[in-house]
This record gives C-alpha cells, sequence and structure tokens, in this order.
C-alpha cells in the first residue's frame, strides 16, 4: 500500500497561501512598558468608570455624553480639541459627565483608511507596532488632562493594549451581532454600549447585552503576547445604543419607549443612549443638534431611561480626503465621517446644561 508522502503536508501549497507575511508585535506588556500609567491616568480612568456606572445604576441623574472625533488622525489636533473638551466639561461638570470619543480603529464595508492604529502614518505602510504605542500616547494624554476617553473595541486584541487607559466602550452596528465582540466585551473593565443593528433592530442590541452579561471562555492573548483561554465573569454594565437604521432615526419619543419595552421583556435595567450621527441625523452633521435637543426635552418631560448620547465633533465642520500630500490636510478636520465643529459643540452642551439645571433635582427623585 502507498502511503502519502508526510513531508508534503505542510507545503506552503497547503497553509497560509494568501498570507505574505508576519510581521514581530510587540507584546502588551511591551507596549506597556514604553507609555506606562501615571497616577493621575489611573485616577483620571477610574473616576470616569464610576462615574458612568453610578449613572447606569440611576444613582447619578446626569446625562454622560460621549463627544469627539468621528477618528483621531492627528494626534496634535486631538490634543488641542481635548484641552478644549476638558475646560467645557468643567464647565457643563453638574448636569453633564463629558466623555472624549477616542476612535483610532474604523471598520469599513469595502476598502478605506482604517484608522491611526492600522496604518498611523497615513500612507498605506501599515506600521501597526507604531500605531498602537502611539494610540496609547495619546490616550495617555488625554487622561493626563483629567479627561475620561470612550472608544470602540473593533479588533479583539486591541483592549489588551489599551483597555487600561479607556472609560468606556461602545460596540458598532456591524459588529454588535458578532460572538467574537459580545464575549470580548463580557470581559472589559468599563461600561460597554451595544448599537443596534444597521437595519434599525433594537433586539441584536438586547442580545448582546444578556451574552455579554454572562461568563465566556474563547480564545485571546494574554500581557505576554502568547495566545491564551480567556475566561470572563460577564460584564454588568452593558446598554442599547440607538443609533438609527436603513435611513431613518429611532430616538423620537415612540422609539425610546419601544426600545425601553425590549429592554424590560429581557429583564434589563431601562438604559439607553442615543447616537445623535449615523441615520439619526440622516448621516447630515449639521442635524446632530436637533437630535441632541430632543433628547434633553425627553429629559425635561421626565424620561428617566436615556442616560446619555453620542455626538462626532471636531475643531472645524464636515470632513475632507485624505490627500496624496499629507501637508495638504486641514487642520482639525475630520478624515472620516463629518463633523460638527467646535463653537457648535460649545453651544450644544453650555444650552443642555442650562436645560438640565432646572429638572435633575426632579430626576434625581424619579430615579
Amino acid at each position: 500500500m502507498n502511503h502519502p508522502d508526510k513531508t508534503n503536508l505542510n507545503t506552503p501549497e497547503i497553509e497560509n497561501v494568501n498570507i505574505l507575511d508576519f510581521d514581530a508585535m510587540p507584546s502588551p506588556e511591551e507596549i506597556h512598558a514604553l507609555v506606562p500609567l501615571t497616577e493621575t491616568a489611573v485616577r483620571t480612568v477610574m473616576a470616569g468608570r464610576e462615574a458612568l456606572r453610578n449613572i447606569l445604576d440611576h444613582k447619578d441623574p446626569r446625562l454622560f455624553v460621549v463627544v469627539g472625533p468621528c477618528s483621531i488622525h492627528d494626534p496634535v489636533a486631538g490634543l488641542d480639541y481635548a484641552r478644549r473638551l476638558k475646560a467645557l466639561a468643567d464647565e457643563v461638570s453638574e448636569t453633564l459627565l463629558v466623555v472624549m470619543r477616542v476612535y483610532f480603529e474604523k471598520p469599513r464595508t469595502t476598502t478605506g483608511w482604517k484608522g491611526y492604529i492600522n496604518d498611523p502614518d497615513m500612507n498605506d505602510s501599515f506600521r501597526v507596532d507604531q500605531g498602537m504605542k502611539k494610540a496609547r500616547q495619546f490616550l495617555l494624554d488625554v487622561a493626563e488632562l483629567g479627561l475620561p476617553a470612550g472608544t470602540e473595541a473593533l479588533d479583539p486584541i486591541s483592549p489588551q493594549y489599551l483597555g487600561d487607559l479607556i472609560a468606556w466602550t461602545a460596540i458598532g452596528a456591524r459588529t454588535t451581532e458578532s460572538q467574537t465582540h459580545r464575549e470580548i466585551s463580557s470581559g472589559l473593565s468599563t461600561p460597554v454600549g451595544f448599537k443596534n443593528g444597521t437595519n434599525g433592530d433594537v433586539t441584536i442590541a438586547v442580545n448582546a447585552i444578556l451574552s455579554a452579561s454572562r461568563p465566556h471562555s474563547f480564545l485571546g492573548i494574554n500581557g505576554e503576547g502568547r495566545t491564551a483561554i480567556v475566561r470572563t465573569r460577564g460584564n454588568a454594565y452593558g446598554h442599547v445604543v440607538l443609533r438609527g437604521g436603513e435611513g431613518r432615526p429611532n430616538y423620537d419619543t415612540v422609539s425610546v419607549q419601544m426600545a425601553e419595552q425590549a429592554l424590560k421583556k429581557a429583564k434589563l435595567p431601562a438604559n439607553i443612549v442615543v447616537d445623535c450621527s449615523h441615520a439619526n441625523s440622516y448621516k447630515k452633521t449639521e442635524l446632530q443638534p436637533l437630535v441632541m435637543a430632543d433628547v434633553v426635552n425627553q429629559v425635561r418631560f421626565g424620561n428617566t431611561s436615556l442616560v446619555g448620547v453620542m455626538i462626532e465633533s471636531n475643531l472645524i465642520a464636515g470632513n475632507q480626503p485624505i490627500p496624496d500630500d499629507l501637508g495638504e490636510l486641514k487642520y482639525g478636520c475630520s478624515v472620516t465621517d463629518a463633523c460638527i465643529d467646535w463653537e457648535t459643540t460649545e453651544t450644544l452642551l453650555r444650552n443642555a446644561d442650562r436645560q438640565l439645571r432646572e429638572v435633575l433635582p426632579q430626576r434625581r427623585s424619579a430615579l
């Protein structure tokens, strides 16, 4: 009987057919050593997480506001924004808990720039090792200002590198239904907002909250960068993020009440965040203030399930394509989704602060 030649079972024609190379990546511990935590950063992150948990536990009547650029591509402009936001956050702190939106990873329907971690030089060099270090440094700088940060968990490995500097995490509409992201969320140290599906289905987000609240075991990496079996205890602070779907908003009172009923049916806390962008503003950034105003109005009229909002904001309104000559980039302008400008952001948060001051005592009693 003829036996196959065993030396041919592990040939390039069998394994890694479409892999060009495996570039070495520093471990999470190595990146942490290069950009270590500081006492100030730890205090910022821990205080931000505790405040968010208190809001989600309905012990704190304030709204939290995750606001900032659609994505970070220029750390200088990003820190300029962060400094301004910190001053504004202090000004409105009696009614709003401000969390800076710091997104480094961007999901793509087909192709395009995938974010600061994946391609920090924006030239298709894909220096992920440098991108991860620079992303961690940016988060540290923001935390040093005393400003908590929120981000989207897209890559399942990134939280091991950056998670200790994050106060709030979002799971996007495209990944809320993903088992991998539900498992990751069950082990995250932050509250996690699950967006409804791109078709507007809130059930997907409710199921994700239930899944993430329970223990899981899955493959991941440890601090040394070695493959490990990750075992989680479950995350008790999952909540729904309404972002609209199929070109239609879902932040109105009827949609919010339907989301409340879906959460009640699943025996989950009535915690709802509204994303003022995406389908809720018909992807027209200038409509974001109208969405925010509607949410504030619902709170003023007694709603207790609305706990937060998300806003895409930058120094300059709109967005821009990435030019071949990066020197032509406009300072403080998004290279992904369009944003409202800084002046509009100031007005938006100050208006919300003014309107909420008179109703928070009653809301505290209702909660």
